[in-house]
């Protein structure tokens, strides 16, 4: 496969056209009488009209087709998806999953569709407020059908198996420690090449933003030039038998059947798109003396909600670093957090838990659930050496962190049969070591 090209920068009001076709994109105007090639000029919005230039998003796509080119949508399998968060009873214990089973080709097929898992969420996507977080499973490639969410954005985190995928903009190939956001009502098709499986953070009503910097200053963190935005490519294919568009629509799944491939934008220009970022791009701030800066200086993008700094998804990492703080527990402390935290690892092992949290696993610790480091670490990094040290390396955990408390699907707590039901036991070996006659005791300082 050709190495494919892209466009740098996040947000930006971007303009591509397909090499075969120069000029397609119309001079001084959006919507010409006759548009170049006689293509169709279609705008979709990613915002209402209104919203101020900061937030405003759309593009005009100029495609051979206009998308609604199809025959009435009809319900179709379900499979695991579900925006049905009453399912089960809450459970605020400290959850974790063990790593999630993908399906052999051989015994079952499962494209990145029916590969998809809900495994939690909250909110209500009608009012477009809430989120969701998915697992997909799949063993095949997408092949004449695609997929379209309705409800709110994609931002998906391969973690066994790279993704190609087809989107009206172009293509991108997304590879494990990279990720990929798919914005609300964008068309899309995955190619894979092995068994693969990844998590999804879904958000209803709002977009990925970058987070605000305040005193860091201009640079750091996630830099806008380091999201790659693909460029523009059609095909032009007829599909006997009809090609499937899936559309996910107020949380459940509609099929719809049209003639021709969806991916038949020549050329586009806007700034409201897909787009990739390589994890191992972003620019690690930490502890420089002593004590811990909150996990929040590791958010690559946030999903903000209408409170200030209150964000509906936050998506955090624990990237390779250097861990320098002195006279300092060093791995994460323990916690109880007004939100919710998800955890994944896409390589290597965490440290504040070695053994049993592992990649393509997950973790949930609810709103106001205790969770922290297990004993082991605990003992060891109580009496570790404080020298500067290498932190993760060859290790990649994310989460995504929201301000709403998630319920777990049926399918996560039951059904999946991956749930650890040994997780708290990790915790179980901590003692107490309180000296009530002396402040700093032998050995542990």
């Amino acid at each position: 496969m050709a190495e494919l090209k892209y466009i740098s920068g996040f947000g930006n009001e971007c303009a591509s056209e397909d090499p075969r076709c120069p000029g397609a994109l119309p001079e001084g105007q959006n919507n010409p009488q006759v548009c170049p090639y006689n293509l169709y000029a279609e705008q979709l919005s990613g915002s209402a009209f209104t919203c101020p230039r900061s937030t405003n998003k759309r593009s005009w796509l100029y495609r051979i087709l206009p998308s609604v080119s199809h025959k009435p949508f009809e319900s179709t399998d379900q499979g695991h998806v579900t925006h049905n968060w009453d399912e089960v009873d809450p459970d605020p214990n400290q959850l974790r999953w063990k790593p999630f089973e993908i399906p052999k080709a051989s015994q079952k097929k499962a494209d990145f569709v029916s590969g998809l898992h809900t495994l939690c969420g909250a909110g209500d996507i009608r009012s477009n407020n809430g989120l969701a977080i998915h697992i997909f499973l799949c063993n095949v490639s997408m092949e004449d059908r695609c997929f379209c969410n309705s409800d709110g954005d994609f931002l998906i985190v391969p973690q066994k198996g790279k993704l190609l995928i087809y989107t009206e903009f172009g293509k991108m190939l997304v590879q494990p420690n990279e990720i990929c956001v798919i914005q609300r009502g964008m068309r899309f098709s995955i190619d894979v090449f092995e068994e693969t499986r990844g998590y999804i953070l879904e958000v209803y009503g709002v977009h990925f933003e970058l987070p605000d910097l305040g005193p860091i200053g201009a640079n750091g963190l996630a830099n806008p030039r380091d999201f790659l935005i693909p460029v523009a490519w059609y095909e032009d294919r007829q599909v006997p038998g009809g090609y499937t568009v899936i559309n996910k629509y107020q949380g459940k799944l509609f099929a719809a059947k049209q003639d021709v491939s969806p991916f038949n934008v020549v050329a586009w220009h806007g700034n409201y798109t897909p787009y990739k970022y390589n994890l191992e791009n972003f620019m690690v701030i930490n502890s420089v003396a002593f004590d811990h800066a909150d996990p929040s200086i590791f958010t690559v993008l946030t999903a903000k909600s209408v409170r200030p700094g209150v964000a509906i998804a936050d998506f955090v990492i624990f990237p390779p670093r250097w861990g320098v703080a002195d006279k300092t527990f060093r791995p994460p402390y323990y916690h109880r957090n007004c939100m919710s935290e998800f955890m994944g690892l896409i390589k290597g092992r965490y440290e504040a838990k070695e053994g049993g949290f592992l990649p393509g696993g997950g973790s949930l610790h609810s709103s106001m659930t205790p969770h922290g480091p297990d004993a082991d670490c605990f003992e060891k990094a109580s009496r570790a050496k404080l020298a500067p040290e290498r932190v993760a390396d060859g290790t990649m955990a994310f989460m995504f962190e929201s301000s709403l408390s998630m319920a777990v699907t049926k399918w996560g707590l039951k059904t999946s049969n991956c749930l650890d039901e040994n997780y708290y036991k990790c915790w179980e070996p901590l003692k107490s070591h309180f000296t009530p006659n002396s402040r700093n005791p032998a050995g542990r300082i």
